[in-house]
Order: structure tokens, then C-alpha cells, then sequence
């Protein structure tokens, strides 16, 4: 199978396997790939894409062509009235932050249908962290949640019943370090519904990251009135070096865009420098760069169930982020792991990843990811808190092949290790 690499026999039969069994779902990833081609490439060609649009701009900002061209591109490939895609959001928690600041004021209540968001934004919303750092809780900003029910699925019950207080409703589509299933854009669509019968002026708000490109829908399609991710996972196509966007309805965009900037100036200003280009190429491959993470993922998962792991999602679901969970049941077969999936990164593939106090997180944290663009989890990554039960979150692949060659070494290492 490979002359470059030392693969044992058992880890070429037990892939090969694997990869058999997964013929069927990467039929139905190559289907929604071409679905999502043809949305890009509309919106490219809809907006007038040219060359001139690439020109960085420098200083204010003012009249940036290429940066006011790409928003509309976002905007018609997420089907909505407007888009704020900017370089300088740092992270898709920062994006998300922004929005937050930008939808919510004093009083208002946030309720996070989901249960708690994902780590990094425990101390945004107050939940974590020492009072007076500037958080929602510290301008006032209340905050509620529901659970997921134990299968995984929205509560509609205690929505229905707390959502009548809210000012934003907030969904996080990706299961973050939890086991729980990605939530899928129909049940989105469902949720989303019933809240808009009894709460007409709530904003729903999504946390799209890992999402983008998985299914052939966005949230902003279904009655998200914004949706927020980053560019150095799905959207960015692993092209673009930094950057988010929000989306959704214009009222919604403009507060979050005098949130980035500040009020009266919003999009109007902000100089693209020079990463225009990146960030339109970027989305542009992204529905293909998406199929490869995916079609990786669901190799990892149909491989390591083999081998007696229990994987999340499981083959008969249906995906709707780029992550597969795998419980590797301790610390030595998490480390071993994730040592083999750096082996297999085109970028610093010599380096031992060791578990850390990774800023935001209330666990150390072990990563793999030897990426061209530092974090970026749509390269091949594999990352997890040091805590029961010990599983370990793993995504991204520019490319299907070496994506599934990083999941067999990271098979190899444990071998090697006498681990399985």
C-alpha cells in the first residue's frame, strides 16, 4: 500500500476493510461535493469575481472592492441578506463573540439550547472566570440553558418553555468535547420553527464551525437569523491564513459589524491587506476540502471500530460536522494517538505532541496538528482534553489520501506500542 511509509500488515488489511465498508457513504459525500461545487461557483459568478477584487487595501479600508465583493459571495452561498468576512477575526470564538456583543444588551437573556457552548466561550458568557474581565455576565447579560436530551437530541419541551424570554437562541451545530451528535440542519430547521411561533423577535444564532459545507443546507436556510464560523476551518478551504464570518440578516450583520469596528463606521471600513485572495480561494475549495475531511473522518471511524473502539458519529447517522469522536478508553492509547497523527502531518511531523494548559480550557489539552496554517482544523488534526473518558476529537484533511495514511499511522504508533 505504501513504499514511504512502514505500515504493518494488519494495519494495510484491517484499512483496506475499512475503507470497503465506507464505499457506500463516500458515494453520498461525492453527491452533496458537487451540490456545494455548484452553489460556489453560482455566487462567484453571480458577484462578478475578477481579478481586481484580489488587491489588497491598506489603512481605513475605504472602497475595498474585493472586501465588499466577497460578503456578497457569502451572502448568496448561505442564502441570506448579508455577510461581514473579515481577516481580522482571530477565531471562530472570537467571531462568535462579537456577534454575542454585537446582538445582546443589558437585561436580554441568552439561551443556549445546546447545553453549555464549547469550552473557549464559558468565560465570554460569564459561566467561568473571575468577575469584572468583561464578560456578558458583567454587562448584565443573563443566561440560560437547556440540555440535550440523553440521545442527543433538542428538548423541545424546556425550549418551548424558556425560549419566550430569550433574545438569542444559540445552537452550536458541532459536538465540541462532548460525545453528543452534530445537530443537523433539519432538526435545526424543526427547532428553529417552533421557536419563531411563541418568540417572533428572538435572534436565532448559530455556531456554524466545523459545520459549513457537510450537508448540502446551511443554518441561515432554515431560519437561522445568523450564523457564525471560522476561516481556518470549513469555510477557509485550508487556503485562507485567518479570519471568520458572521452571516445572516442584515439588522443582525450591522450591530455585529459595530461591534468589530464601532458604531456608524461598521462594514464601511477595514483594510483587506493582502488576504483578499486567499480568503476567495479559500471558499471556494472548500466544498472539496470539506468531502476530504469528511470522507477522513468517516475512515477513522469505520477503522477504529474495528478495532473494538467506540466511535461517534456512528456509520448509520447522518454527519453534519467534520469530527469524529473516538473513546480510547486511556491517557496512553489518547497519546499514542495523537502521536501518530503528527507523524503523518505534512508540517512538523518530527515533533512529539505532549498535553498542556492550552489558553481557555479548564483541562490540559494534547493536540495534533502540524499545519501550514497554525490551528487550522481543517488540516488533519486530533486534539483532546486529558480527562475521562479520554476520547479524542479528530478532523480535517486537505486531502483524502493523507488524511486516511495520518489515521493508519495513528494506528501504527498505538501497535507499535502494544497498545492494540
Amino acid at each position: 500500500m505504501s513504499e514511504f511509509f512502514k505500515l504493518s500488515e494488519r494495519v494495510k488489511e484491517l484499512s483496506e476493510k475499512a475503507e470497503i465498508s465506507a464505499k457506500d457513504t463516500f458515494s453520498g459525500i461525492d453527491d452533496i461535493l458537487e451540490y456545494n461545487t455548484h452553489k460556489v461557483l453560482s455566487a462567484f459568478s453571480k458577484n462578478k469575481v475578477s481579478e481586481a477584487c484580489f488587491k489588497g487595501s491598506t489603512g481605513y479600508g475605504y472602497d475595498d472592492m474585493g472586501r465588499d465583493v466577497l460578503d456578497a459571495v457569502y451572502a448568496d452561498i448561505f442564502r441570506c441578506e448579508d455577510a461581514l468576512v473579515r481577516h481580522n477575526f482571530v477565531s471562530g470564538t472570537h467571531a462568535l463573540t462579537v456577534a454575542l456583543f454585537g446582538l445582546l444588551r443589558t437585561g436580554d437573556t441568552l439561551l443556549c439550547i445546546t447545553g453549555n457552548p464549547y469550552d473557549t466561550l464559558e468565560e465570554v458568557i460569564g459561566i467561568r472566570g473571575e468577575k469584572g474581565n468583561g464578560s456578558l455576565s458583567d454587562f448584565g447579560v443573563k443566561y440560560d440553558k437547556v440540555d440535550l436530551t440523553s440521545e442527543g437530541t433538542f428538548n423541545k419541551e424546556e425550549i418551548l418553555k424558556k425560549a419566550p424570554e430569550a433574545k438569542v437562541i444559540y445552537i452550536q451545530r458541532s459536538r465540541g468535547y462532548s460525545l453528543r451528535p452534530a445537530i443537523t440542519i433539519s432538526q435545526m430547521e424543526e427547532i428553529i420553527s417552533e421557536c419563531k411561533k411563541i418568540n417572533p423577535d428572538a435572534i436565532v444564532m448559530v455556531d456554524n464551525c466545523y459545520g459549513e459545507f457537510v450537508e448540502k443546507r446551511e443554518p441561515t436556510e432554515v431560519g437561522a437569523d445568523v450564523c457564525v464560523g471560522s476561516l481556518i476551518k470549513n469555510a477557509g478551504g485550508g487556503i485562507a491564513e485567518t479570519g471568520g464570518y458572521i452571516v445572516g440578516t442584515k439588522k443582525c450583520v450591522e450591530l455585529c459589524s459595530y461591534r468589530l469596528t464601532c458604531v456608524g463606521m461598521g462594514k464601511e471600513v477595514g483594510c483587506t491587506l493582502n488576504q483578499s485572495r486567499g480568503m476567495f480561494m479559500g471558499v471556494f475549495l472548500a466544498p472539496q476540502t470539506v468531502a476530504a475531511a469528511v470522507k477522513t473522518a468517516t475512515f477513522a471511524a469505520e477503522l477504529f471500530s474495528l478495532l473494538g473502539f467506540e466511535t461517534f458519529p456512528k456509520k448509520s447517522e447522518t454527519r453534519s460536522d467534520i469530527i469524529t469522536a473516538i473513546k480510547l478508553q486511556n491517557e496512553e492509547n489518547l497519546t499514542a494517538f495523537c502521536e501518530g497523527i503528527q507523524s503523518g502531518a505534512p508540517v512538523d511531523s518530527f515533533v512529539t505532541p505532549v498535553a498542556w494548559d492550552m489558553p481557555g480550557y479548564d483541562s490540559q489539552v494534547i493536540m495534533a496538528a502540524g499545519a501550514f496554517t497554525g490551528g487550522a482544523s481543517i488540516e488533519l488534526s486530533a486534539d483532546a482534553p486529558i480527562r475521562e473518558p479520554f476520547a479524542v476529537w479528530m478532523q480535517g484533511g486537505l486531502t483524502y489520501h493523507s488524511g486516511k495514511l495520518g489515521v493508519m499511522l495513528a494506528m501504527q504508533r498505538m501497535e507499535d506500542k502494544g497498545l492494540i
